[in-house]
């Protein structure tokens, strides 16, 4: 017995951190993946242009976000409208050797100038886009050209203000740069716990008891030498309880427990019960709260008994009105029941 629990806390504290810290590994190397296939880097970061540069080079250079100061634009009179509500407004300008389509935000644009003398702006370049079709086959019958002959003299690259700038692509931004973030922590973190179990949340909790690392110790001790009651993931010492599970690890003082009781889960699907799992709940002080999910009845009432036993002061309760709802949804599935089992015999 003391082989098998030696250090077993420090290790049950290790294994959930190691599983624990799977998901945000994963979650980063989702995230990587995603900015290896998509220009998210370039979004976060937009490439720095001209009105010199060639619109095509950047496209092909993956560079579809930038930073750029235009001049001379000129207003086409046709709008992006979204709804009820002005998305952008057309301009065109020269750019290098090509004319190029400009679509500026409504703010930007101040509702439409008919000319801008210079602006700098962060947009995204377009190409082919299903709008730029539509403005190109509009513009050519306003001005009676061919659609052939106003592609050929306007480049199918445009650079769009809106797609660089709106909410949607804010909201992505952020939420990238904040979940990365928070993901790439927790995998420090994790990693800390892992190395060092003394520093985990579960045992710096207990630094309202006393000094976190030899409390660990005096329960690694208790544990290792022999504990007075054992379930499959709680364990009473002469002045601890040990929760050990896949949910968690707690360690509280005896002493300290103000109340204990059991809390009852009906697992049923449409009017078929599965099973009844329960789970143990306790309140110590300095608002200490622990609860272990899914234990047999038997485990949970023989833990109740045993802490009762060592603490006289502690609070014994159970969930009275969980019980009085299992017996009220059995009653009302009573009659279905019997109807099914009428059936059941006709057949």
């Amino acid at each position: 017995m003391k082989e098998n629990f030696e250090h077993y806390i420090s290790r049950s504290i290790r294994s959930f951190y190691q599983h624990r810290i799977v998901s945000p590994i994963i979650f980063v190397a989702i995230l990587a993946l995603l900015a290896f296939f998509y220009p998210v880097s370039n979004l976060m970061r937009p490439a720095s242009a001209s009105g010199e540069d060639d619109i095509e080079k950047l496209y092909q250079d993956n560079d579809r976000y930038i930073e750029i100061t235009l001049k001379d634009l000129y207003f086409t009179g046709y709008t992006k409208r979204w709804l009820d509500s002005t998305v952008g407004y057309y301009y065109y300008t020269v750019m290098g050797d090509d004319c190029i389509m400009v679509l500026l935000n409504p703010d930007d644009s101040q509702q439409g100038l008919p000319t801008i003398d210079k602006i700098k702006i962060r947009g995204k370049i377009l190409y082919n886009s299903h709008a730029m079709s539509k403005l190109l086959l509009y513009l050519s019958e306003d001005l009676a050209w061919s659609q052939n002959g106003i592609t050929s003299t306007i480049s199918p690259y445009m650079i769009s203000q809106p797609d660089a700038t709106d909410l949607a692509t804010t909201l992505f931004k952020l939420v990238y740069i904040l979940s990365g973030l928070y993901a790439f922590i927790s995998i420090i973190r994790y990693a800390i716990y892992i190395v060092f179990p003394v520093l985990s949340v579960p045992v710096q909790r207990l630094r309202c008891y006393g000094k976190p690392r030899e409390i660990l110790a005096e329960a690694e001790e208790e544990l290792a030498t022999l504990p007075q009651l054992a379930t499959e993931d709680m364990f009473i010492t002469e002045h601890y309880f040990i929760e050990t599970s896949n949910y968690g690890v707690a360690i509280v003082p005896i002493s300290q427990i103000i109340w204990i009781y059991k809390y009852s889960t009906l697992h049923k699907f449409l009017w078929h019960h599965f099973s009844i799992s329960y789970t143990l709940h306790i309140t110590a002080a300095k608002r200490q709260y622990i609860h272990c999910p899914k234990n047999i009845k038997s485990d949970i009432d023989g833990i109740m008994d045993y802490l009762a036993e060592a603490n006289h002061d502690i609070l014994v309760g159970f969930n009275e009105a969980n019980r009085l709802k299992v017996e009220e949804i059995q009653g009302d599935l009573a009659p279905f029941k019997k109807f099914w089992a009428f059936l059941s015999k006709k057949v």
